[in-house]
């Protein structure tokens, strides 16, 4: 056992002797250090120095089980080397440095359904032989960000306890002594201005190493001179700036990524610890982001079905529009005529998932279809999906059941609870009041089972879930802590748990049926945004964005709409386009996000010309669109739809600011020269640009805009923006 400052100041001190370099296979092959290894590296009692390993073309991972050198990581064009140091676990109050013995294949290779391969290690603790860690690594065939996780195991018949010690659990540490600058990249940064999570970058200043400070993440790049970037990553989410794990900086030089609290509950006996999902490349600094994106797009997820671009339709907006502008209720005209009406439209404009928002159903928990307002269970408006070959998709609050629900009956132990007191019932939307369960729970396995209950009576296969805050619940009866714990214990466990929750309960569904997407509502505050949930789905980012009492604006309560972009035009846009900063890293078809299909054709079109950048949404009152308005924006959706994963592959390049004069965004593919450029403006006049890739000289244009192409085959538009934006589709027919 060691101090943690004494231990990360050992660990950078040690040298690892170069290794063999080798040839790239499939599958997991052993490898032996050519040299004898020294007495002060090698672990104790181990009684032989050999590594295992794994990789691609790209890429290429040793495990030695040491200390100093538990794995490590090598670009293998350039030959850069990072070396990370082992696991440090709290067990049983003492900080067990997790170096291994007797390493060995795990289980065989396992290729994936995503393309990636699944390699799997195995070796005993130095510091205690009864324990077992698991090393698994997915790698996939033509990217460099590698996916790790440890689980800790106990191998004979008793229980190991974590609970607090000097150092605490350190997931991965490793030097930065050689880099020349380190940066944090924030995924969780709520904006009150955008009413909208936002991605924030900050340089971090070596000053922060000597004062022995931290930053929340998840994502940490570190680069030197040579321009190779070190990335390192973890998949779990808070709002800013709460934070679960963070990486902690030495004056060494060296990071470590801490559980800061909530990771593991203090006392509690087990036979596995789990960690979470991490990720580790070594990459030129100029593909970094690029590669981070595609390995998010394609191999985070094993379902491909949330990574395909689909165009979606949400009711919601007409239904609060019925409350605001007709003053009617939210659910008054929500019944089986309107909807399929509605359905009606959006298979005219192209749309292809049908969302029916709040009020589908009799009562929460239980979620029945009401039969009041849908007489034949949705039959009808199945069929009319089916016909038009569109998918269902459904609102859920997974976190309520009604006060006369069978599902409250049978998990009555399961409702929020603080401070000893349960959580009282609140008004879901016009529907029968509804308490709060939670799903650190047996409530979750039980909430899974009747999502794959509903999908199969229904056929829905989209599902939203809205309103799932982080904290709430600090009972000693569930899932998240006992007696012996204490409040914050307790609480921090459920919170940190909370999104793994919703992770397993969406993959529970999927083992049913695999082509389900999950949108996970994050458009307020205390969401658990980060990394994590993209495993299993995506997020729906915006819907209406700020609201009057943001802007300090006066508004009386029930007597008038809070929502401050509630009305057609580019207002709303500019809201909506500012977080396509995300896009950088995360795709932008992962953020679903709603755009108006309302008259008059310039609203339309800034809408459209935004919606096209990849967010892929609309709501809003569909038979009120005219018949011109339909038919133009089911023409540039047609042509969209056959760019469109070309423009979910393209990394954005955005030359001036959301809502200024001059604001164009490029969505060109590298491989097939195809995607588009969607140009903005409040004013009217001449905007001249020059593409930044070469695309496919077939286009399609907004009538104000020209396209001629230059010597080096880029493409130069000019528009006159008479419509406030301006759209060129590359590569269609």
């Amino acid at each position: 056992m060691v101090s943690r400052r004494g231990f990360l100041q050992w660990m950078s001190a040690l040298s690892v002797p170069d290794l063999v370099q080798h040839s790239c296979q499939a599958e997991a092959v052993r490898e032996m250090v050519l040299s004898p290894m020294p007495e002060n590296q090698r672990s104790t009692g181990a009684t032989e120095a050999s590594q295992w390993g794994c990789g691609n073309a790209l890429i290429h991972i040793r495990i030695a089980g040491l200390e100093s050198n538990f794995w490590s990581l090598e670009n293998r064009e350039t030959g850069k080397l990072c070396r990370f140091a082992c696991p440090v676990f709290p067990i049983a109050g003492k900080s067990v440095v997790s170096a291994l013995e007797n390493l060995s294949i795990d289980r065989p290779a396992q290729l994936l359904s995503n393309g990636a391969t699944e390699y799997s290690f195995r070796g005993n603790l130095v510091a205690n032989p009864s324990l077992m860690l698991r090393l698994t690594f997915r790698i996939a065939p033509d990217n460099p960000v590698a996916r790790f996780r440890y689980s800790l195991e106990a191998n004979q018949s008793e229980a190991f306890v974590l609970s607090k010690a000097d150092v605490p659990l350190t997931y991965i540490s490793t030097s930065l002594a050689e880099k020349s600058w380190v940066r944090e990249v924030r995924l969780s940064d709520f904006n009150l201005m955008l009413h909208s999570d936002t991605v924030s970058t900050t340089d971090i200043p070596f000053a922060w190493f000597t004062d022995r400070l931290a930053v929340a993440g998840p994502i940490l790049l570190a680069g030197s001179t040579d321009s190779e970037v070190l990335l390192l990553a973890y998949e779990h989410g808070a709002q800013m700036p709460d934070t679960f794990l963070r990486f902690e900086f030495d004056p060494r030089r060296t990071v470590a990524l801490a559980g800061v609290k909530g990771n593991y509950i203090p006392g509690q006996a087990m036979k596995v610890f789990e960690t979470v999902w991490m990720e580790a490349a070594v990459s030129p600094a100029e593909t970094v982001a690029s590669h981070f994106r595609a390995f998010v797009r394609k191999y985070m997820e094993l379902n491909g079905e949330s990574r395909r671009p689909y165009l979606f339709y949400n009711t919601w907006n007409f239904q609060e529009r019925n409350k605001w502008w007709n003053r009617k209720g939210y659910l008054t005209s929500y019944n089986q005529e309107r909807i399929l009406q509605e359905i009606d439209v959006a298979h005219r404009l192209g749309l292809e998932i049908f969302v029916m928002d709040t009020g589908w159903y009799v009562k929460t928990g239980d979620w029945e279809v009401n039969r009041e307002r849908f007489p034949d269970g949705l039959r009808s408006i199945r069929a009319r999906l089916d016909q038009y070959g569109m998918k269902l998709g459904l609102w859920f609050n997974p976190t309520m059941a009604a006060v006369s629900s069978n599902a409250l009956a049978r998990h009555r132990p399961c409702i929020l609870s603080w401070k000893g007191t349960l959580a009282e019932p609140g008004d879901i939307w016009g529907s029968e009041a509804s308490y709060p369960m939670c799903l650190v729970s047996e409530y979750a396995d039980a909430y899974a089972d009747t999502v794959i209950r509903v999908a199969r009576d229904t056929g829905a296969r989209y599902f939203i879930w809205d309103a799932v805050s982080q904290y709430g619940c600090d009972s000693p009866n569930h899932w998240h802590g006992t007696p012996t714990n204490s409040q914050d214990e307790r609480s921090e466990s459920y919170a940190f748990q909370l999104p793994l929750q919703l992770i397993r309960i969406a993959e529970k569904v999927k083992l049913a049926y695999p082509d389900a997407i999950f949108d996970f509502d994050i458009t307020e505050t205390g969401r658990a945004v980060g990394l994590s949930f993209l495993s299993a789905g995506r997020f729906f980012l915006i819907n209406n964005g700020p609201y009057l009492a943001d802007y300090d604006l006066p508004h009386t309560e029930g007597a008038q709409n809070d929502n401050l972009f509630f009305y057609p035009g580019p207002a709303r846009t500019w809201i909506c386009r500012q977080p396509l900063t995300y896009d950088e890293w995360i795709p932008s078809n992962l953020l679903l996000t709603h755009y108006f299909p309302d008259d008059p054709r310039s609203s339309q079109m800034v809408n459209i010309a935004s919606l096209i950048l990849g967010q892929n949404g609309i709501w809003g009152d569909l038979p009120g669109v005219s018949d011109a308005g339909v038919e133009w924006i089911a023409q540039v959706l047609r042509l969209y739809k056959q760019i469109r994963q070309d423009v979910a592959e393209s990394d954005p390049i955005v030359t001036g600011n959301t809502a200024g004069v001059y604001e164009v965004r490029e969505k060109i593919s590298v491989a097939s020269h195809r995607g588009l450029v969607a140009l903005f403006s409040p004013t009217n006049g001449r905007i001249v640009y020059v593409t930044r890739h070469t695309p496919n000289r077939s286009f399609w244009a907004t009538p104000d805009t020209r396209v001629r192409f230059d010597n080096q085959g880029r493409a130069v538009i000019e528009s006159d923006m008479e419509s406030g934006a301006a759209i060129v589709l590359f590569g269609v027919d």
